[in-house]
């Protein structure tokens, strides 16, 4: 019998300009492509956490994941560290959910100018 485990799995995207909908764009676009690329339905979600960086005002990230239906999940929001050289206009998402998966078997989702963020992690 399947183990069910609580998994977390990272993705990222970046903006070209600080607008509501170009930002909430991207976010939708990179959310779907964490849960299909990975096989995650809805009902298994537990909660997603999102930062951005200091240089975003003109949404909440958490708006695209309620427009795709996803407004009974948890939800956060945070601002990321303002560290010295970091990426410009960066979304980072980290989604928690329940999967019979192995975590090796993960399909973390960098988009945009945000590929480059993390290339140890399998893609």
């Amino acid at each position: 019998m399947p183990t069910t485990s609580v998994l977390a799995l990272r993705g990222a995207t970046t903006l070209d300009r600080d607008e509501k909908e170009h930002l909430l764009e991207r976010v939708r676009e990179l959310l779907t492509e964490m849960l299909e690329a990975n096989g995650i339905d809805h009902e298994h979600l537990i909660s997603i956490l999102f930062t951005a960086t200091p240089d975003v005002h003109s949404a909440f990230p958490a708006l695209a994941a309620r427009q795709l239906g996803m407004g009974d999940v948890p939800l956060i929001c945070a601002q990321e560290l303002d560290i010295v050289g970091a990426k410009p206009q960066c979304i980072r998402v980290l989604m928690q959910f329940n999967s019979e998966r192995a975590r090796a078997d993960l399909h973390h989702v960098y988009l945009q100018d945000a590929r480059d963020l993390r290339d140890d992690l399998p893609t």
